[in-house]
């Protein structure tokens, strides 16, 4: 039987109601901006103008671009919510999808905003949403406002183009005072997080010349997260996944000795080296999520030199489970797969990289061997680290042991402790490093703990106190079971 054959009646949303639901998405300042962007971006902006005016809890924030622009009606249905049904054909390079961006990133930052609008051949436009109005009339009723004349004397200078203010940022400047000096600190903070963000989210726009945008009249320079063009990095072979259309390509970042220091801190991006290992997923070479290993595997230090890209079409939205802020991707099943094994790859050589720099020189000079101080050995199935005898400095030193050269050696050792290759090889195996003296003759260990015994007690120290003294030593204390071959 069909559904229309049966009794009705409207459930419409409470109109507040549902705005604060809206507002309770889960954005940060940074993800809402470059929401905003992304419209310009599809309305085929070159320009895009962010800007904003501290005056504590009355600050506004304004983005303009110079794109296509909106006639009245357009404007009206691009304020409504879900003026888009995210299954709708797009365009390819179409950034949007659920037709809520611009007002879910406003709402979720503010209580009160303005779009002004001006298509070629038509009058500039300008309606408002206010949070206050809609809890007062309980309708989904917009109001022709704006906060600023300056902003529709800009968009009517234009042949076209769209400005977005926020004028009631409740969220991060309730009840702040212009005069209060910690407050514009912090607030200057949040808008260095905001220029940082868009720089990478948006960095491949900048690099081809597609967009500008101007932050505060100064032009957004492009972070690239591969550091491509750089000295040394390694870069994976290109795979296609999916149907073909997934593209997926492998960076292996410079080591931090062949980078400036200024480079190193450049490239540690706006979360550190650390956070930024993993996956780069870009749609319509927009990035949506920035260093994460999919829950694939663990972000761990010696990882740290991989990222890799992946390049989806927005085609894959539903498939790829794209959230409403476009800050969430989840591959489906059998693409995982392909990503772990890829990326396994990848991390493989990010670790040979962290672990031996001195490869770079062995692969250009062959016939020089790189010599490390100290060597990984097995013994018994489990792990453990000598000093390297044909060192050869190792060597010159126990040719000659004065008390000097010793030192020197005592020196290089403690200097080079492999702690990179420590640290790999007990996150991924703890249970294989060997322990002190483990499978070993103990003649060399038991000869030394008498000879110290005897010496103590020589001094005066009573077996107790002797046995106490050396039960504190390393790596005597790992086997008191040998006092018994000479305590009574």
């Amino acid at each position: 039987m069909s559904a229309t054959n049966y009794q009705t009646t409207k459930a419409e949303p409470d109109a507040s109601s549902m705005i604060e639901t809206f507002r309770a998405i889960g954005y940060s300042i940074e993800t809402a901006i470059a929401d905003i962007i992304d419209n310009s971006i599809s309305a085929e902006a070159k320009n895009i103008w962010l800007s904003y005016n501290w005056k504590g809890e009355n600050t506004r924030i304004q983005i303009r671009d110079d794109g296509s622009g909106m006639n009245h009606e357009e404007l009206i249905q691009a304020m409504r919510p879900g003026s888009k049904h995210p299954t709708e054909a797009r365009t390819l390079k179409d950034l949007g999808r659920f037709g809520l961006g611009l007002k879910t990133a406003s709402f979720s930052q503010t209580r009160k905003f303005s779009v002004l609008s001006k298509k070629a051949g038509f009058n500039t436009v300008f309606w408002a949403w206010d949070l206050d109005h809609v809890n007062t009339v309980q309708a989904w009723e917009l109001i022709r406002y704006t906060p600023s004349e300056d902003a529709v004397s800009e968009i009517e200078e234009q042949t076209s183009g769209t400005t977005v203010i926020w004028y009631c940022l409740d969220r991060s400047l309730r009840d702040t005072k212009e005069e209060d000096a910690d407050a514009l600190g912090k607030f200057m903070e949040i808008m260095e997080g905001v220029k940082r963000h868009l720089e990478m989210v948006f960095h491949r726009f900048l690099e081809q010349g597609k967009i500008k945008i101007w932050f505060q009249e100064r032009e957004l320079k492009a972070w690239d997260p591969f550091l491509r063009g750089a000295e040394g990095i390694q870069i994976g072979a290109e795979e296609y996944l999916g149907e073909g259309n997934i593209i997926v390509k492998g960076y292996v970042l410079p080591h931090k000795s062949k980078l400036t220091e200024q480079e190193f801190k450049h490239a540690s991006g706006p979360k550190g080296w650390n956070e930024q290992q993993g996956f780069y997923i870009y749609r319509n070479e927009r990035l949506l999520v920035a260093g994460n290993w999919l829950g694939l595997f663990r972000k761990e230090e010696h990882y740290k030199l991989a990222r890799i890209l992946i390049d989806l079409p927005n085609t894959l939205d539903d498939k790829w489970q794209i959230d409403i802020k476009k800050s969430v991707a989840r591959p489906p099943l059998k693409t995982r797969d392909q990503l772990k094994a890829y990326a396994q790859v990848i991390r493989n050589n990010a670790v040979n990289v962290y672990r031996h720099r001195g490869k770079e020189i062995q692969r250009k000079y062959p016939s020089f061997k790189f010599t490390p101080v100290w060597l990984e050995k097995q013994r018994h199935g489990k792990r453990f680290y000598a000093i390297n005898r044909d060192h050869p400095i190792v060597q010159e030193i126990l040719e000659e042991p004065s008390k000097q050269n010793l030192n020197d050696l005592l020196k290089f050792i403690e200097e080079t402790v492999p702690i990179p290759l420590i640290t790999i090889k007990e996150s991924e195996e703890p249970e294989s490093h060997g322990f002190p003296f483990e499978n070993l003759d103990h003649e060399i260990l038991i000869n030394r703990l008498k000879e110290m015994f005897d010496l103590l007690v020589s001094q005066g120290k009573n077996q107790e106190e002797a046995k106490s003294i050396l039960l504190s030593i390393e790596p005597f204390d790992k086997y008191p079971q040998y006092f018994e071959l000479f305590t009574k």
